[in-house]
């Protein structure tokens, strides 16, 4: 799901490398592997050890030849862990034909080993604004377990066949050695298929993307499309602005989302597996919103007072930040008509994140949960983590029991017996995830606005702290940066949702992020 992604270029990186690599030391992120865990890893990427449908290892290369597909990649310029490759068709008679390869990085990986046990230790790629710290070793990631183009790479190959109108139809999956063809980037992408000059397997990615995003408005999903933060220098300054996403990129997005669909249908069906898993948005208390204060923009009388929930607060910022959300509207609906390529619909999108906080995991084996405890609110659907073995830990596992479901054979005692501790592994790696990420958001917000202390900035209540009403958090009109803001002991209750003007009172990198308070 998305995160609050950040990029530095590179006249802003040299100043703050120094500050990120003391965050890293701070948070006590490792910068290097153990020699037991790199020497296996060496090893395994000079002769990988095929996994057998018994759970068996050998260095013998068994699997099927998939090497004729055309496959591709598609990722961000310069990405060298490249997870996946497709190749998209038309059927004979109507629909679709999606080839979905995948990294297998458990054919380099020895179960109970150095390498595992780091594995489980680093649970995911974590990502700072100028590097990123690998769940696995780069002789792997960015080598021997990568799809890269020209070479001949292991893989779990999916066949997912879909209808005309994108429903998916079939699935069939296996391990197979693949080539990719190509490796390209979203920009490129996306100015070949504006322009009509793609070829089909590409010029498909839209149509099949259209498709999907059809399929996913009809099961009344949730699909969020959050831009990217990038620093950039102005008038001699340097600030944060919004960079939205390309089409490609969210059709992209699809054929993952789909695959996680049919992983988890998959799962399901055997009775063994792990799901990504997250209750409604009403489900999720957050502070009520203030009442109407005198002046400003007049709330709808029902929003006045609304009742705790995420949902209800979204309302007051989105009318605080002019977007139109009638009352017969859905929250899924409303998403898809925002335009990320727009400051305060920008804004808005990364508010509306709040609604993906509370997903976590659960495992089963031997009885799958019920349905309804099994959806994913956002996909409106049963959903897995499956597409991304490179940077997650989870989604190894997730290949393992997809392979054996398929062959209609017992998983690996190995996957077995790390089920029921991998959804508290997991979460817990994505709470560190989630620390780096709000560190790195400090850190360079702070370094931004450090020379700007006592400048007064229009912004925007976004929440404010049940137990204390002066304090909150507030949304900056320009630059993008998001800090907390507290008033005077005694003063007025911030009003959620409505633009106040705030004046920044520290901003030290590294030692007090941002803050606050009303101006």
């Amino acid at each position: 799901m998305p995160r609050r992604h950040m990029h530095v270029t590179d006249a802003a990186e040299a100043p703050l490398r120094a500050a990120l690599h003391e965050l890293r030391v701070r948070m006590e992120i490792p910068d290097h592997f153990p020699p037991t865990a790199q020497a296996e890893a060496d090893s395994a990427a000079r002769a990988p050890r095929i996994p057998a449908g018994n759970g068996e290892v050998t260095t013998e290369h068994t699997l099927d030849d998939a090497t004729d597909l055309p496959l591709f990649t598609l990722d961000p310029p310069g990405t060298q862990d490249l997870d996946q490759a497709m190749f998209l068709s038309r059927r004979q008679g109507g629909g679709y034909r999606v080839h979905y390869a995948i990294a297998d990085i458990a054919s380099f990986i020895t179960p109970g080993g150095a390498l595992d046990a780091e594995a489980h230790h680093r649970v995911a790629t974590l990502y700072f604004p100028d590097e990123r710290i690998p769940l696995h070793p780069t002789v792997l990631s960015e080598g021997a377990a990568s799809l890269l183009p020209d070479q001949d790479r292991p893989a779990v190959l999916w066949q997912l066949d879909l209808a005309p109108d994108g429903t998916l139809t079939r699935t069939a999956v296996r391990r197979a050695l693949v080539r990719s063809r190509a490796r390209l980037h979203y920009a490129g992408v996306q100015r070949v298929l504006d322009d009509g000059t793609a070829e089909e397997p590409l010029a498909l990615l839209g149509e099949i993307g259209l498709r999907r995003e059809e399929q996913e408005t009809a099961r009344g999903a949730i699909s969020l499309n959050v831009p990217e933060q990038e620093i950039v220098e102005r008038d001699g300054r340097y600030t944060l602005v919004y960079r939205a996403p390309l089409p490609a990129a969210a059709w992209n997005a699809q054929i993952s989302l789909l695959t996680g669909m049919a992983a988890a249908e998959l799962m399901l069906a055997s009775g063994t597996g792990i799901l990504r898993i997250l209750p409604p948005p009403s489900a999720h208390p957050l502070p009520d919103a203030a009442p109407r204060p005198s002046g400003g923009t007049p709330l709808h009388e029902e929003d006045a007072h609304p009742p705790a929930g995420s949902v209800a607060r979204l309302r007051l910022t989105a009318q605080a930040l002019g977007i139109d959300w009638p009352h017969h509207t859905s929250y899924a609906a409303l998403i898809r008509t925002l335009d990320p390529r727009r400051a305060h619909h920008a804004a808005f999108l990364l508010e509306c994140t709040a609604l993906l906080r509370g997903a976590g995991y659960t495992a089963f084996d031997g009885t799958a949960p019920p349905r309804t405890t099994a959806v994913h609110a956002a996909v409106a659907a049963p959903y897995a983590h499956a597409t991304a073995p490179l940077r997650r830990l989870v989604d190894r596992y997730t290949s393992e029991l997809c392979l054996a479901a398929a062959a209609d054979r017992t998983p690996p005692a190995w996957v077995r017996a790390a089920l029921p501790g991998l959804p508290h592994e997991m979460e817990t790696g994505t709470q560190r995830a989630n620390q780096v990420e709000r560190a790195c958001v400090d850190l360079v917000e702070a370094a931004l606005l450090r020379d700007r202390v006592g400048e007064t900035f229009e912004a925007l209540v976004v929440e404010r702290h049940a137990d204390d009403p002066t304090r909150g958090t507030v949304h900056l009109c320009e630059p993008a940066v998001i800090g907390p803001v507290e008033a005077a002991p005694g003063g007025p209750a911030l009003p959620v949702g409505h633009r106040i003007l705030v004046r920044l009172t520290t901003a030290e990198p590294g030692r007090q992020p941002v803050h606050f308070t009303p101006a």
